[in-house]
C-alpha cells in the first residue's frame, strides 16, 4: 500500500484532480421498488446482480469541478508518490448541522488501497472539530463499491432522492452520528 498524506486542496490541484479516472465498475446495483396500496406507500432497496459488470460514468462532468471547487466548504487531497490520487468535496449544512460528502474519487489505479476510507475517516475528523453532528455521504444507486465503503465505515442508509443527478440517477444517502 502507498503511503498516503492527506491535506486541503491547493488551486494548483484542481486541474489534475478533474483528469482523474472518476469512472467505476459494478457488478451489482441498488434496485429501487415502489409499493403504493390505499393507506401505505413504501420503498425498498435491494440488491441485484447484473449480468455483467458494467461502467458507471460519474453523475457530474468533472470539469464542472474546475468552476464550483470553491463553492465547497472543504475539499480534501490525497496524495500517493505526492502527487494527487484522490479527492472529496465536503459542503457544510448547518441547520443539521451535517457534513455533506457531494464528490468522492480515487483515480482507477489506485482504488482498493484504503484512499477513499482515508479521506471519509478525514473529513469526519474535520466535522467533528467544527462540532458537526452527522457526516453524510451521498452516492449513486449503481455504485456498489461505494455502498460497500459506507457500509463498512459503519454509516446507515437514511435516505434517497430519485432522479437527483443530472444524469437522472438515484443518490441513496448514508449517515453516521458524530457525537
Amino acid at each position: 500500500m502507498p503511503e498516503i498524506e492527506i491535506r486541503p486542496a491547493l488551486s494548483t490541484d484542481i486541474d489534475l484532480l478533474t483528469r482523474l479516472d472518476h469512472r467505476s465498475e459494478s457488478a451489482y446495483v441498488w434496485q429501487m421498488e415502489r409499493s403504493l396500496e390505499e393507506d401505505q406507500f413504501s420503498v425498498t432497496f435491494r440488491q441485484v446482480r447484473l449480468p455483467r459488470t458494467v461502467r458507471i460514468e460519474y453523475p457530474r462532468q468533472p470539469q464542472s469541478f474546475l468552476m464550483d471547487w470553491k463553492s465547497k466548504t472543504a475539499v480534501l487531497v490525497a496524495l500517493a508518490d505526492r502527487r494527487p490520487v484522490g479527492y472529496l468535496a465536503v459542503l457544510e449544512q448547518p441547520g443539521p448541522s451535517a457534513a455533506w460528502i457531494t464528490d468522492l474519487v480515487v483515480d482507477s489505479a489506485y482504488r482498493r488501497k484504503g484512499i477513499a476510507s482515508a479521506l471519509v475517516l478525514s473529513v469526519q475528523d474535520w466535522a467533528a472539530q467544527r462540532r458537526l453532528r452527522r457526516l453524510v455521504l451521498e452516492l449513486q444507486s449503481k455504485n456498489h463499491p461505494a455502498v460497500c465503503l459506507a457500509l463498512k465505515l459503519g454509516m446507515e442508509f437514511c435516505g434517497y432522492h430519485d432522479h437527483y443527478y443530472q444524469n437522472q440517477d438515484i443518490a441513496l444517502f448514508f449517515s453516521r452520528g458524530l457525537r
